[in-house]
């Protein structure tokens, strides 16, 4: 189909300091929607910053159908996920990561004095099922202060 004018969408800028809250929400991993359909006319993508305290771990959750990308823009983090979460991924800044759709996953901080920005992009939308009653273990983090 060949757009016209009159059928184009319409271009935005969405400003840092009024992005509304995304939907799904996570405990310990705040999530802001910078395209999103809450604030543009896109359709079939999230794209926002998700924020994650010092020290702080996200409960277990996972986006359903929606395939994930990350860029850590700010700090050191870590994705845990597999059998009760045993197995871990360490990101610095500047690294980017896939998350796979239905794939449970825990979001951690390796710092206990700075904050923790990613930059995430979902496809077909920010989908978040957070799960409850999980066996996660106890495992070793290496923390970097």
């Amino acid at each position: 189909m060949t757009q016209t004018p009159s059928t184009l969408k319409k271009l935005t800028v969405q400003r840092k300091d009024e992005l509304p809250e995304a939907p799904g929400q996570t405990a310990n991993a705040r999530r802001l929607s910078g395209v999103s359909k809450e604030n543009t006319e896109v359709a079939g993508l999230w794209f926002g910053k998700v924020y994650t305290g010092p020290g702080e771990v996200s409960d277990p959750h996972h986006h359903g159908e929606a395939e994930t990308g990350g860029y850590v823009l700010k700090g050191n983090g870590f994705i845990r996920f597999g059998e009760r979460y045993e197995d871990i991924l360490y990101m610095a800044e500047g690294d980017f990561v896939y998350v796979p759709p239905f794939v449970p996953h825990i979001e951690g901080n390796l710092s206990r004095t700075e904050e923790l920005i990613w930059m995430t992009t979902r496809t077909p939308d920010n989908i978040v099922v957070n799960l409850t009653d999980q066996d996660v273990a106890d495992i070793d983090i290496k923390y970097v202060d």
